[in-house]
């Protein structure tokens, strides 16, 4: 009677009585498998057998002896670790190596947890405080002073210039007229309303008007034309007994031709060159 063989699809040989280890189907011996098979430790770059626990992280092996922190040697096995340049690393030792220091407590900012950061400094988000305050700022806007930094209600009562206009802080921008600030927004012509920051603007009784509002109310007006006339645009104007007129508006009142430089007579309220005026 026949027995029916079993034995190693490698080296043959019979596997009857001992152990082996089965891969796709396909029968192996201990030795063979381990051979053929087997990851190489990165550790100790010795094949990890069949009876060791192969530990991987990304394709990569190692005994579970031979799994430890490359820092402090300590154990890895079941614990969290951190990876620096392939380096395996406790959590620990990553943290002392290369996690960022609170600039306030100067203590380690462990990695996972909650930080701030701004201009290269960083701290924990309970250790980024208001200088005034002493508040948490958290994720709320704040503004930074000196080496300080301030929630933006706290900047506003300390620091802030309140608009003369509306009594509200300017926290950016913002205009200076007769030693007073203002919002940009808020410094407008008396009259017209229109804002006037980067325009030119002139004032009366230290209110500020637009050129064409002060014009409108304060120029004096052309005999010739009604308009205005105002130096602030630089118009050349003629004055004869409290009457002006523009340069280009006085003209003789009958043939209309300049009288700028040249002589003039008067008839009753008109004004007339020297040609028309004998005629009269």
């Amino acid at each position: 009677m026949s027995t029916e063989r079993f034995d190693c699809h490698y080296c043959k040989d019979s596997l009857l009585g001992k152990k082996y280890i089965l891969k796709e189907d396909t029968q192996y011996c201990t030795k063979c498998y381990e051979n053929l098979f087997a990851n190489c430790c990165e550790g100790c770059s010795l094949p990890i057998g069949c009876n060791n626990k192969d530990l991987s992280y990304k394709d990569r092996h190692w005994h579970e002896n031979c799994f430890k922190c490359g820092k402090c040697n300590r154990s890895l096995a079941e614990k969290a670790f951190a990876v620096k340049d392939d380096l395996l690393l406790c959590t620990e030792c990553y943290s002392n190596e290369y996690s960022a220091k609170c600039t306030n407590c100067t203590k380690t900012i462990l990695p996972g947890s909650r930080k701030m950061e701004y201009k290269g400094n960083s701290w924990h988000e309970t250790c980024f405080l208001c200088q005034r305050c002493q508040q948490p700022i958290g994720t709320k806007s704040f503004i930074p002073k000196d080496s300080s930094y301030f929630c933006v209600p706290c900047f506003e009562k300390q620091f802030a210039y309140q608009c003369c206009s509306c009594k509200k802080a300017i926290t950016t921008g913002g205009v200076t007229y007769n030693d007073k600030p203002w919002h940009r927004e808020c410094f407008t012509c008396i009259g017209c309303k229109r804002q006037l920051a980067g325009q030119r603007f002139t004032s009366r009784e230290n209110y500020p008007y637009c050129l064409e509002c002060f014009s409108n109310l304060y120029a004096k007006k052309c005999v010739g034309c009604t308009k205005p006339i105002t130096s602030l645009a630089g118009a050349k104007y003629v004055s004869f007994e409290e009457r002006q007129w523009h340069s280009e508006c006085f003209t003789c009142m009958q043939c209309s031709v300049s009288l700028v430089g040249r002589g003039f007579l008067t008839h009753r309220d008109d004004i007339l060159c020297t040609d028309c005026g004998r005629e009269k």
